[in-house]
């Protein structure tokens, strides 16, 4: 074989990995786009059972084309203290059950025969998904354009990787070097190795299995390599968990000692068979005749099963260990301070899911902000101020997450989404603000509080009922305004309408009382400006939140 050749298989076999990379993104993209709600309802069910965390897992992955996709998502969900550990470990061993789908595509590809090859057939599908994407106007056909591309896609870098190979395999000095190499831990080195390089263990079983395909390796050899790509996929996690929470960290760890106890029981296994004189590849040439493309790709799954089966039950167990190699940090707990409770970085990588958690951040934010109106209002009435260092640690929280909520959507608009996603952000920047200024009010009304303490003075009994009939409107209000955004619920919505129109007259009405009571005597000169700017402060308090609803409106 010459150096033209050599170079031309070479840069072939580079342009191939590339094809199938790419594809595997865009398909990966449009797929989790195109079913990011059930996607977001599937996880939210990972808390039922062990089970059902695997069957998520492995629907998930399945379905994006893409453990590592998914485990840095579950990383990302621990780190926003979403998901437990228990419940990530479970997600994580579906994920690598999942996987095993794109090897049995490919292998499915590499059928023909005397017939069209069904890598051909499949091939096409990316001139199919071209067409769509060139005309149709319709954002989910669009998607599903981008997902036939990205599947014949794969199959147009699985015909090039294959060239490649086939012209390996006519080198005898080629072929001899790689015989040499039957050593399975040298084999699951290389598989580890290859894979951390190409950040896929879906390209690296893929190029297996044209290896043994063309006869360069042959089954056994592929099958210790398939292991260790199973070990260098990890590379991904453990990049995602080094800036993460402890938990975080713990959740990359587990990833690790999951998939290398898998290789380490088959190693042993592989051992005692090699006693006996067989193999791994015996069996399964026996089991499968006749097709080396499926019998690597029956491995890949039988492995990722079996390996399951054996950990699920020692879960508890995987837990502890990660807890007991990862400790708690003592001088710091973790959940103090101002902290985004459902978004993480990491969920870029899956703009849909952080969509979802993004309105759960700002459900958590409303909460807040409507908790410190009613210690504003229970100050100001009571002058009594024992809650106050907990009202302004609520404060801080709000700023930070004005802050950091602005700054994650920004980022989040950069990547790609449907266009309802996008019209969704636009409106979560405005309710971000909206949400933050009902803090700053409710501050205002906790420093007229002060000025009333410190001038000796404190509203009459009738101005405090009304506060208390304010407070009322203001809550009823709030029910309302979650339930808009929560579930989308237009009948809330005008609910929330009536009782903020409701909340002018009341406020209107209140200030006509107070002037009449100064007239009376009733009330002081000294409490008029702090009652007036009160009444004042929480009408605008429901204008804030009556335009959270708004935007949720706008959205549906």
């Amino acid at each position: 074989m010459d150096a033209k050749t050599i170079a031309t298989s070479i840069l072939t076999l580079i342009a191939g990995v590339g094809v199938f990379l790419i594809a595997c993104t865009m398909m990966s993209s449009n797929l989790e786009s195109l079913g990011s709600k059930k996607l977001k309802a599937l996880f939210a069910k990972t808390s039922k059972s062990k089970l059902v965390g695997v069957g998520v897992g492995t629907v998930t992955t399945a379905a994006i084309q893409s453990s590592s996709a998914t485990t840095v998502m579950v990383i990302g969900f621990v780190n926003a203290g979403v998901m437990s550990l228990t419940q990530a470990a479970t997600v994580i061993f579906g994920a690598n059950i999942g996987t095993t789908i794109t090897g049995q595509i490919v292998a499915l590809g590499m059928f023909g025969g005397n017939m069209i090859s069904t890598s051909v057939i499949f091939a096409a599908f990316a001139g199919f998904g071209a067409f769509i994407l060139a005309f149709a106007k319709r954002d989910n056909l669009r998607k599903t354009g981008g997902i036939m591309a990205g599947f014949g896609m794969i199959f147009v870098g699985l015909s090039l990787m294959s060239g490649s190979m086939e012209t390996f395999a006519k080198s005898a000095e080629l072929k001899n070097f790689l015989a040499v190499i039957n050593n399975p831990f040298l084999l699951v080195l290389l598989g580890a190795l290859l894979t951390a390089v190409i950040q896929s263990s879906s390209v690296m079983t893929s190029i297996a299995i044209t290896m043994v395909v063309s006869g360069l390796i042959n089954l056994n050899q592929g099958i210790y390599i398939t292991m260790g790509s199973n070990v260098g996929t990890c590379i991904t996690a453990l990049i995602a968990g080094l800036t993460s929470s402890t938990n975080a960290k713990r959740t990359a760890l587990m990833h690790v000692v999951f998939n290398v106890s898998g290789v380490m029981v088959f190693m042993i296994v592989g051992l005692f068979l090699q006693i006996g004189g067989i193999n791994f590849g015996y069996l399964f040439e026996k089991m499968i005749p006749s097709a080396p493309q499926t019998q690597l790709a029956m491995f890949h799954t039988v492995f990722n099963v079996v390996t399951v089966i054996i950990v699920l039950p020692l879960t508890g167990v995987l837990v502890k260990l990660v807890t007991k190699i990862i400790p708690d940090k003592k001088k710091r707990v973790e959940g103090n301070g101002p902290h985004l409770y459902f978004i993480d970085d990491h969920m870029l990588t899956t703009p849909p899911i952080a969509v979802q958690q993004i309105k759960n951040e700002i459900l958590n934010m409303a909460e807040i902000a409507f908790g410190n109106f009613n210690a504003s209002c229970e100050i100001i009435s009571k002058l009594d101020f024992t809650e106050a260092e907990k009202f302004r640690a609520n404060e801080n929280e709000l700023n930070f997450l004005n802050k950091e909520l602005g700054r994650f959507i920004v980022k989040l608009l950069k990547t790609k989404l449907g266009e309802k996603d996008r019209i969704y952000l636009a409106t979560a920047i405005r309710s971000v603000s909206d949400l933050e200024r009902i803090g700053d009010y409710a501050e205002n009304i906790v420093e007229y509080a002060e000025k009333l303490k410190s001038s000796e003075q404190s509203f009459s009994e009738k101005a405090l009922a009304e506060i208390g009939e304010l407070k009322a409107l203001i809550s009823k209000l709030y029910g309302c305004v979650i339930k808009t955004y929560g579930e989308l619920d237009l009948n809330a919505f005008k609910e929330a309408l009536t009782i903020e129109n409701t909340v002018d007259r009341v406020t209107r009405k209140m200030t006509e009382n107070h002037i009449s009571r100064l007239s009376y005597g009733v009330c002081t000169i000294e409490a008029s400006a702090q009652f007036l700017s009160f009444t004042s402060n929480t009408e605008r308090i429901a204008d804030h939140f009556i335009n959270v609803a708004k935007t949720i409106k706008e959205y549906a």
